[in-house]
């Protein structure tokens, strides 16, 4: 039996039929759907095979990969589903690694969501099933480390005795979390809150086993220096070609797409600002020849923007539209409207152009998106310290012209990162009229064109989750999206 056990919580340890953004719904209350049906037909659990789970987190998979170069053998490590994690802690078992994004709902999405700061005063579905797990995990006498992007939140000495957690990694694991491993096995004190060091691009370790939606990390950091953002603070690293190749070569065997993952894929060993086109186009090339469906994660607005033809070059690489992959769609970041926030909180943002010209940059980006087929899933932040009306009049003008692009745009509300103060964390209960203004110019835009891009999006689904989710998108469009309208109308009414 193993030593240690490797799992993740259970939003995290689902491949959404494939359907990756469908992950962000395990931000939203609860309650929307009840969690019997939501963990059933759009989010079921990874299949198993001789015991492991078949796809896990890519973090959990790099945390494996790291365990097993530094000298542990498959034997002692095992990345199981938390659903049946019972089954795979033996005596033997020291430790239960936890992998987890946003264990309390702190993130942007679930904040702006559920909790007490959302629009629905019910916990997400992600802090749901981290506090089911930790619960599971308190019958065991093994030691439960918790790392991941949302590790962060159980930084607090209170909060890891409610759940008993013994140590938080917090940061990047691969070079710390094998010695601290080794020193719980064999019943050294450790800390009980580990910081992680940046782990050079080409000492990342390569995974073993597929990760849910074919992840394949091509770069980390990102450099532009948002004041509320901790990877933007961090310096770009890109990884070698070959290295994403071989996990590529790993994720085809289980999964028919590789999703390139990067703050910004198109930065790929980027000089600076300016975009290295020829490595991009490298990239993408050599990718689709390993599998047939290349995804990204993330791209930002201005590198579009300063290489339209680039994008052009993409799509045409992957052969866009196509019966399987009607367009590609990203997460990207427009935040805000306002040159004068852009300046402020994140004077990277915009290069290699000037924050004067952000308006400018991101309309041009969404129409050479449309152009190549590329979809935009787009955030905004409100709320930011020391935002006014202006500010927020600026960004509803920008997503009004905006509308004719096929896109999704999400406001999502401030959460404090770096060296912005825990007080200026916004919620529902400061919103003033414009920002409910806001809100409804967004929920407009996306009703616009919700059941176009969930036609072409879900196609590939299982019958009934197909049918479930089609079902789901014409009662929000249909039903739903004239009561919301109407509440958000109220707000605007009733507040100053």
């Amino acid at each position: 039996m193993s030593k240690i056990i490797l799992t993740a919580e259970r939003s995290l340890m689902s491949d959404y039929n494939g359907a990756l953004f469908l992950g962000f719904m395990s931000t939203g209350p609860s309650n929307l759907i009840p969690q019997r049906l939501f963990f059933r037909l759009i989010a079921p659990p990874v299949k198993e095979e001789n015991g492991r789970a078949k796809l896990a987190p890519y973090g959990t998979r790099k945390i494996e990969a790291a365990l097993l170069e530094s000298g542990f053998s498959e034997e002692e490590v095992k990345v199981v589903n938390p659903d049946k994690i019972e089954r795979h802690i033996s005596k033997e078992t020291k430790i239960v690694g936890v992998t987890s994004n946003d264990p309390l709902g702190l993130g942007p999405a679930s904040t702006t969501f559920s909790g007490e700061t959302g629009f629905v005063n019910h916990p997400s579905y992600n802090r749901v099933k981290f506090e089911e797990l930790m619960r599971k995990l308190k019958k065991f006498d093994v030691k439960v480390v918790v790392g991941g992007a949302g590790a962060w939140q159980l930084e607090d000495e209170r909060i890891r005795r409610k759940y008993g957690i013994d140590v938080v990694v917090i940061g990047e694991g691969e070079k710390v979390v094998p010695e601290l491993f080794r020193k719980i096995i064999e019943g050294e004190d450790v800390p009980e809150v580990v910081y992680g060091v940046a782990v050079p691009e080409d000492e990342i370790p390569k995974i073993r086993r597929a990760a849910i939606g074919g992840i394949v990390e091509i770069a980390r950091g990102c450099g532009r220096g948002c004041k509320f953002c901790i990877p933007t603070m961090r310096r770009l690293r890109s990884r070698p070609l070959e290295d994403i190749l071989e996990e590529a070569r790993v994720t085809a065997r289980d999964k028919d797409i590789v999703t390139l993952h990067a703050e910004d894929v198109l930065r790929y060993k980027a000089k600076g600002f300016n975009v290295n086109k020829e490595e991009v186009v490298k990239l993408f090339t050599e990718v689709h020849k390993v599998v047939r469906k290349v995804g990204i994660s993330h791209f930002a607005l201005s590198s579009v923007a300063s290489s339209p033809d680039l994008v052009d070059e993409i799509s045409e690489i992957l052969e866009l539209p196509n019966d399987e992959q009607r367009w590609l769609a990203g997460q990207t970041g427009i935040e805000t409207g306002s040159p004068r926030l852009i300046e402020k909180y994140m004077p990277g943002k915009a290069k290699p152009f000037s924050a004067s010209e952000w308006r400018e940059v991101v309309i041009q980006a969404f129409q050479i998106c449309s152009d190549a087929h590329w979809v935009p899933c787009a955030t905004l932040i409100i709320g930011f310290p020391e935002e006014n009306e202006e500010d927020i009049l600026k960004t509803i003008e920008l997503v009004e012209d905006l509308r004719e692009y096929k896109s999704l745009i999400v406001p999502l509300f401030f959460v404090p990162a770096n060296e912005l103060g825990e007080e200026s964390r916004f919620s529902v209960k400061k919103m003033r009229k414009y920002h409910w203004e806001l809100i409804l110019t967004c929920w407009r835009h996306n009703i616009k064109w919700l059941k176009p891009l969930a036609k072409d999006y879900f196609e590939g689904l299982p019958f009934a989750s197909k049918i479930f989710m089609k079902k789901f998108i014409d009662w929000v469009v249909d039903k739903v999206s004239k009561s919301v309208e109407e509440y958000i109308l109220q707000q605007i009414e009733l507040t100053r």
